[in-house]
């Protein structure tokens, strides 16, 4: 009968230690994709400058890269989806683009971040 209960007891101690490992590794994935998307987030919104199209279609695919290496760690599929999408638009970013239609190109940028933002809080 005590040994019953000494592995019932067993039994409920491995539970829980199992259900707050699962519960440490999910706090821990949510910190890692917070920090993430504040990366993603912060390397998307530096430096808009378009006066230089040349240096600045250089920056966006110097954060197509960063970005795509910031995906790659996330550990929520939607914000690595939303991060590839935006590295996306900033690697094919053209200077020609820049120079005939930087507003365009800002606001596609802009609404790419505005849905990263979203996936992030999700």
């Amino acid at each position: 009968m005590r040994l019953m209960i000494l592995a019932g007891g067993l039994v409920l101690a491995l539970t829980g230690c199992g259900v707050a490992a699962e519960t440490a590794g999910q706090v821990s994935n949510a910190a890692s994709t917070a920090a993430v998307c504040a990366d993603a987030v912060r390397i998307a919104t530096a430096d808009q400058n378009v006066t230089n199209p040349e240096a600045a279609a250089e920056r966006a695919h110097a954060a197509a890269d960063e970005l795509t290496g910031l995906a790659q760690k996330a550990a929520n599929t939607t914000a690595a989806e939303a991060i590839n999408g935006l590295a996306t638009t900033l690697r094919e970013t053209t200077v020609d683009e820049l120079v005939k239609t930087p507003a365009e190109w800002a606001s596609k940028k802009a609404d790419q971040v505005t849905a990263l933002t979203k996936a992030c809080a999700g």
